[in-house]
């Protein structure tokens, strides 16, 4: 087998702290004769200098376009709007093999160059589990925020906390009125995390997850005031919302989270909204009377970036030591083809890994 070069990017998203992989891991795949580049990242939840402790080589942010050519790129976020033609192959959430906009410019630019996308979001193994996620943290985050705004307690921009810092913001005052919160997709990852999350704030959430929504109950879901929507649909499904329910004159709901951020999706559950929201404005209104407000930011795990960071890359690391074609990256790889040749991208070789 050939030596496995890992080059650790630098995150262009300002708002991203979070690494796919820390320093303690970082020194097991050194020590397990993997060859390992770190880019400086001053944004990045652990220091540069942890990494070349680790023995990893350090080298400029973004020099991952002049990387070796076996170079295998990590990262987690959207890559910059260039160079336009992609020669490595690279590991990171590329959200482009549900029809998502702009994925068949990202396929494009892998298809010129001869590289290939390794998803980080179909890595998964023989049952289709998922092998590394950061599911548990953004539906505990997603949640916390909805119940801190709905409580009229969440300051807005975001900036990075711990799990203690937000717990003790999470703790019912005096004079907080009780509420009916609901968790979609509630037996998931996503779903336990927004279920913890929940209790901490001293509430006691109702949990629905596939045997609810294949027969969904419209009107029960519109008596809850808060909703946390943590679903991963792959296929087309019945939406939980619609424009009809927000102007339905009884409904209770006030405040949405949609975990899942598949906007723009032609599977998307909640095609109320055709734009995510962000840090500097967490929260938009998506109806005046009776009023309704969304969050739906995509990177709510870099909120609790240490934490989040050490479980995904716990579960990562095993997986990039077997790096290569077969089991769960050869399914991974085939997806990538097979999303490229259904765009009709099927000019020039694709490269195996």
């Amino acid at each position: 087998m050939t030596e496995l070069h890992l080059w650790l990017r630098h995150e262009t998203r300002t708002t991203e702290r979070r690494t796919p992989i820390v320093p303690t891991d970082a020194r097991r795949l050194v020590e397990n004769g993997v060859t390992l580049t770190v880019e400086e990242s001053p944004q990045r939840i652990y220091p540069t200098g942890a990494y070349e402790e680790a023995g990893g080589r350090v080298v400029e942010a973004g020099s991952w376009v002049d990387a070796p050519a076996d170079a295998v790129i990590v990262g987690l976020k959207e890559l910059p709007d260039g160079p336009g033609e992609l020669r490595h192959r690279h590991v990171f959430f590329g959200h482009v093999f549900k029809a998502q906009p702009g994925a068949e410019a990202l396929l494009r630019r892998f298809v010129a160059g001869g590289g290939a996308l390794f998803d980080l979001e179909y890595l998964v193994d023989d049952n289709g589990r998922r092998l590394a996620a950061f599911g548990y943290w953004a539906g505990y985050v997603g949640a916390a925020l909805a119940v801190l705004h709905h409580r009229g307690r969440l300051n807005a921009p975001l900036r990075p906390t711990s799990k203690e810092e937000l717990d003790a913001e999470l703790q019912p005052a005096a004079g907080d009125e009780e509420f009916a919160s609901l968790v979609i997709g509630a037996l998931g990852r996503s779903g336990r995390g927004a279920r913890v999350a929940l209790a901490e704030a001293g509430l006691d959430p109702t949990c629905w997850d596939l045997a609810e929504t294949r027969d969904l109950d419209r009107g029960a879901l519109l008596e809850h005031e808060l909703m946390v929507n943590t679903v991963l649909t792959t296929g087309p499904s019945t939406p939980f919302l619609t424009d009809k329910d927000l102007d339905e004159p009884g409904r209770r709901l006030r405040t949405v989270c949609d975990v899942t951020c598949d906007v723009g999706s032609p599977y998307n559950v909640l095609p109320v909204y055709d734009t995510v929201t962000d840090w500097t404005d967490p929260v938009r209104r998506l109806h005046e009377r009776p009023a309704l407000d969304l969050i739906a930011i995509d990177n709510l795990p870099s909120l609790l970036p240490k934490e989040a960071s050490a479980d995904f890359s716990a579960a990562l690391t095993p997986e990039l030591l077997e790096f290569g074609v077969a089991g769960a990256w050869g399914r991974d790889l085939d997806r990538f083809h097979e999303t490229c040749r259904e765009l009709g991208l099927t000019q020039g070789e694709f490269r195996d890994a």
